[in-house]
């Protein structure tokens, strides 16, 4: 499996330390604000166990990420391919950290990494990255990667129920547009 390394994060395995971070950080109603629900222990283990399943089999995907300096989980980040049922196809990078690590550029920092990963190691002509129309924050991240959104590219999820967070925005990049660093 591969580990990533920026100048601040490790985007590494999953360990059984992770878990009650994740799980505090998914019933988290803030963090789990442009989701359908908060989820409970279970579905967070359940999804951490997944994620590792990925990382064994293909060597990328949802990697935990960890501060340097303090050795402390904040969430993930990462590559995987689109699931399914969305009305594309591709490998999207996505992310989601605890609060206090908002506003310290570490999901813009950790994206960059998966991304790079995705276009230098994986050679992927394109990275997909999907949100609520309302999520205006994780928006602002895609496009410090050099993403773009096309309004014809919007759909409404067919896993999420009628409301404000049905309608979803799809950011794409190209290799060699990509903002690296």
């Amino acid at each position: 499996m591969s580990e990533l390394r920026t100048a601040r994060l490790l985007l590494r395995a999953w360990r059984p330390t992770d878990l009650a971070p994740w799980a505090a950080m998914n019933a988290d109603p803030e963090v789990r604000r442009y989701f359908p629900a908060v989820l409970t222990q279970e579905q967070s283990a359940a999804s951490a166990a997944r994620f590792q399943a990925a990382l064994d089999e293909r060597g990328w995907g949802w990697w935990a990420v960890e501060v340097c300096a303090t050795g402390e989980f904040i969430g993930f980040t990462g590559l995987d391919p689109v699931d399914e049922d969305m009305p594309f196809t591709g490998v999207e990078t996505g992310w989601r950290l605890t609060r206090s690590a908002w506003g310290h550029g570490y999901a813009t920092e950790a994206a960059r990494a998966a991304v790079d990963f995705g276009f230098t190691t994986l050679g992927l002509p394109e990275i997909l990255a999907v949100t609520t129309a309302t999520n205006l924050r994780s928006q602002a991240v895609m496009r410090r990667l050099g993403m773009t959104h096309d309004p014809a590219d919007g759909f409404d999820d067919p896993g999420v129920p009628d409301g404000p967070l049905r309608r979803n925005v799809v950011y794409r990049v190209s290799a060699g547009t990509a903002v690296t660093g």
